[in-house]
């Protein structure tokens, strides 16, 4: 991770952050075609071969996609997470609905104590011992948000972060391994700032906007398990609400 200041980073990566500070502006939406190479060098005031090497990259991380006939264009959201179900699916089965490949890989996993917040959405004692587990989560190998978890260490006796690398459900092993039935959530989404780790990993410029999602999750019998905060690139997720029941 870098703490460097705009003006130290390369020039390319620099040309990227203002092409994607362009692109989240409520000019484009998803699916418009961005300026051909020259139009941006000429707005930007940059060489082409800048350009091509900036577009290349958001091309790569799935910001833009290219197409032989119709130029460069605003990609479609890759993840749909779908809220207000009865039944709560793994947002590693949302990817897959989504028809991505779901990853992922855990930053850290360590024990902690309940704050005065979490106490408050988990309904325990302070200091109750947590699991918190930092992740980054994928969708055809590109990272699309970087969640938190924090989960009751006494109902969940001897989870280690093996058991949530690559493409393996958290949900699926809780419900495997500990017969954890997950009913709904209490979910709530806002707009919010990317802080340096976070826009590194996203690949965004640091404080960009990004979609953070605050989940406290309970079992069928109404029993809160899971504290999830979640922060999300605003180009590759959408949010949806089902209110099929």
């Amino acid at each position: 991770m870098t703490n460097a200041s705009p003006e130290a980073l390369p020039r390319h990566v620099q040309v990227q952050q203002r092409i994607q500070a362009m692109l989240q502006s409520a000019e484009f939406v998803p699916g418009d075609r961005i300026p051909s190479e020259r139009e941006l060098a000429e707005q930007l005031g940059i060489s082409r071969m800048t350009v091509r090497r900036a577009v290349n990259h958001l091309v790569d991380v799935g910001v833009l996609e290219r197409d032989s006939t119709t130029g460069t264009r605003v990609s479609q959201p890759k993840v749909q997470r779908v809220l207000g179900q009865e039944q709560l699916h793994s947002l590693t089965q949302m990817v897959a609905a989504s028809g991505g490949v779901p990853g992922g890989y855990v930053l850290s996993f360590e024990q902690t104590a309940a704050n005065g917040l979490l106490s408050e959405h988990l309904k325990v004692a302070l200091g109750t011992p947590l699991y918190k587990i930092k992740r980054v989560r994928l969708v055809d190998r590109i990272p699309f948000c970087v969640e938190t978890s924090f989960l009751l260490a006494q109902v969940f006796p001897d989870l280690s972060a093996a058991d949530m690398d690559g493409d393996h459900s958290l949900y699926q092993v809780l419900e495997q391994r500990y017969g954890l039935e997950i009913g709904v959530g209490e979910s709530a989404i806002s707009v919010g700032q990317a802080g340096t780790d976070e826009a590194t990993i996203l690949n965004l410029p640091e404080k960009a906007s990004v979609l953070v999602f605050r989940s406290t999750v309970q079992d069928r019998q109404g029993k809160a398990f899971e504290y999830l905060y979640s922060v999300n690139h605003p180009d590759l997720v959408t949010f949806s609400f089902n209110a099929h029941k």
